[in-house]
């Protein structure tokens, strides 16, 4: 496993580096915005560990960046509990944060967390008209075109189309789509399904609104 650590404290990276390479990750470290861009175009990672507050280009502007090209995993590292920062996060396609300061061993289970939902997607093709999820190759087809969605937005409509027809409550999203270590704030899903519904454009009514309970993926053949 690969692992890219970005941050523009020497002593961060490599602590992270420490645990990680304990772990047995391959580590690669970027010292700003730009390297970890680089890197991420150069190499494939299974993992990305990103810093916020940086010099230059930041944490936001290098996640915008990278998801322009890259759908890896990110973990953003923050000092900053504002709200909007997490939701911009979250919306710029981040996959998780932990803040500054952190425990790397707290940080390790995250990322193993990750990599255990990115791998629990079972293999195979779920077919609703034009619509089409392929849960191998990660992709999201409509009328033949593909849509990019971030890995978690991709995870989260996965497991909905899934369950076809079913009402999922909010807990039970945070749930399997997070993690049950997630204890941040309900809204994150909220927005994520905006963001979700913005992407599939003509298919956007299929990510329905079950007022008191959740949402559901609703698809029904023509009669």
């Amino acid at each position: 496993m690969k692992l890219l650590i970005v941050d523009d404290d020497l002593h961060i990276r490599k602590l992270v580096a420490t645990y990680a390479a304990a772990e047995g990750f391959a580590c690669t470290e970027a010292e700003n915005g730009s390297a970890a861009i680089d890197a991420a175009r150069a190499r494939d990672f299974d993992v990305i560990i990103l810093d916020v507050m940086m010099s230059g280009i930041d944490g936001f502007e290098t996640l915008s960046e990278i998801r322009r090209f890259c759908n890896t995993p990110v973990i953003m590292l923050t000092a900053r509990t504002e709200e909007y920062d997490r939701l911009r996060g979250f919306t710029l396609g981040s996959d998780d944060y932990v803040q500054k300061p952190f425990s790397p061993k707290e940080l390790m289970a995250r990322i193993k967390a990750i990599l255990k939902r990115a791998s629990g997607i079972n293999d195979g093709v779920l077919k609703f008209g034009s619509f089409q999820i392929n849960a191998a190759s990660r992709s999201v087809l409509i009328d033949d075109d593909e849509i990019t969605l971030t890995p978690r937005e991709f995870d989260l409509l996965f497991f909905m189309a899934k369950h076809n027809h079913i009402a999922l409550r909010r807990e039970q999203l945070l749930d399997r789509v997070w993690g049950v270590d997630y204890c941040g704030d309900e809204r994150t899903l909220d927005t994520h399904i905006k963001s979700l519904r913005a992407c599939l454009g003509i298919m956007r009514h299929l990510i329905v609104t079950v007022w008191g309970v959740g949402y559901k993926f609703d698809y029904r053949e023509d009669i």
